[in-house]
């Protein structure tokens, strides 16, 4: 069966984690300085994860929580989205979510990510293997999940798992060097699960990471379209991104607007790329609507709440006057 075909499926398992994003309130308040916060659920997988519920597909997250009111917090919320929570797991012991101070500001924007003794790194092989990949059209992963050991073990499992099943591995590069023993480490790690996955997603400072320079990322993105992959796309911030497969090479621009905050982008692109990719939109435009959902997303406040359904993207996308022109070379 062909990637296309299974991505149709419209049903989704996703790896990695669920957290809690808090904002200073109102929008526009420095975290210092504030005495009121909105608080969601966060997390880049979580956040995918509910991008493709609001886009009418079904999407399941495999992870762990902490065993507490916050753990509570995410499960409570990933149901409230209709992300199945089923194989979300509570971790006892000194385990704690993770959680994320993000401010709704543009200028000197601050966010203070605490990720200490994270609740989502204690997956194991056990929790990847009690999942049913047949159910499911292709298995989705973001780079968070190899920093640490036993999730990095896991991650890599869950994917033969997905594989043998016959589903296509999509992966949202989603460097976070602060959860990373080392450069080196990281590195390495994500070179190998890019050459594993039929999708991959990431920017151009992502790209060059893998290949040892951003100078050669570009290269890097064309050697997996040419060896392994089915679909990349490189991002490129507001030079838009390059799109690449074995058979073309297309670049498309970004849908300009007014930002609130720079968070959340990368998390919209993939739910609304992806869920574009599973209604049969062609690859030109699905690369397109992911743009606009980044777009919709850092123009709101949080992320899960910010994501767009199907009628909002298509109502952003009749009212915009279209995608920027793609300047840089």
């Amino acid at each position: 069966m062909s990637i296309e075909s299974k991505i149709a499926e419209n049903s989704f398992v996703i790896i990695g984690r669920a957290g809690i994003d808090m904002y200073p309130d109102p929008p526009g308040t420095k975290t210092e300085d504030a005495t009121h916060f909105f608080t969601c659920l966060g997390g880049s997988s979580a956040n995918i994860g509910v991008a493709i519920t609001r886009h009418g597909g079904k999407a399941a997250l495999v992870t762990r929580v902490s065993d507490d009111s916050i753990g509570r917090f995410a499960v409570n919320q990933l149901k409230k989205y209709d992300v199945d929570a089923t194989h979300v797991h509570a971790e006892g012991g000194e385990a704690r979510n993770s959680l994320a101070v993000v401010e709704s500001r543009v200028e000197d924007h601050q966010s203070v990510i605490y990720r200490n003794g994270a609740a989502d790194f204690q997956m194991t092989v056990a929790d990847v293997e009690a999942v049913d990949y047949s159910a499911y059209g292709a298995l989705i992963t973001t780079g968070t999940v190899f920093a640490a050991e036993p999730s990095r073990s896991a991650a890599f499992h869950a994917m033969a798992l997905a594989k043998d099943a016959g589903l296509p591995i999509i992966f949202d590069v989603d460097y976070r060097p602060y959860s990373w023993p080392s450069d080196e480490v990281a590195a390495e790690v994500y070179a190998r699960a890019g050459r594993l996955c039929d999708i991959v997603i990431g920017n151009d400072d992502e790209f060059g990471f893998m290949a040892g320079g951003k100078e050669k990322g570009l290269d890097f993105a064309r050697e997996l379209a040419k060896t392994t992959a089915s679909i990349i796309v490189y991002k490129m911030g507001e030079f838009g991104s390059i799109t690449i497969t074995p058979a073309e090479e297309f670049r498309t621009g970004i849908y300009r607007v007014e930002a609130l905050k720079p968070t959340g982008a990368g998390d919209a692109f993939m739910g609304g790329f992806i869920s574009s990719l599973a209604t049969g939109h062609d690859l030109q435009d699905c690369v397109l609507r992911g743009s606009a959902s980044a777009a919709i997303v850092v123009s709101k406040v949080g992320c899960a709440p910010a994501m767009p359904t199907t009628s909002e993207l298509d109502e952003f996308l009749y009212n915009h006057s279209g995608p920027s022109a793609v300047e840089r070379n």
